[in-house]
């Protein structure tokens, strides 16, 4: 995790899980569904822009909580699921 905004965390994540998921042998095109977790969802709309450097079209089904608190203080946490 990278202290920060909001976006330097949200870039981080995705940076994250593209090294998992390479790792697994997939890409960005393998994943089928994306739930993200913001402490504010005033965040929404610049997630959708840091996404979609990240995602093509048809992009992945997405869900997105809004939740109090995250551990460590994160302001954003994602999980993806990849199909291979």
């Amino acid at each position: 995790m990278v202290d920060g905004d909001a976006e330097s965390q949200i870039r981080q994540v995705f940076e994250n899980l593209r090294a998992v998921v390479t790792a697994a042998g997939a890409t960005f095109d393998d994943v089928v569904k994306v739930n993200v977790y913001l402490t504010d969802l005033a965040h929404s709309a610049l997630l959708n822009s840091v996404m979609s450097a990240y995602f093509q079209k048809p992009y992945p089904a997405r869900g997105t909580v809004g939740v109090a608190a995250l551990a460590g203080g994160a302001l954003v946490e994602v999980e993806c699921v990849v199909a291979l």
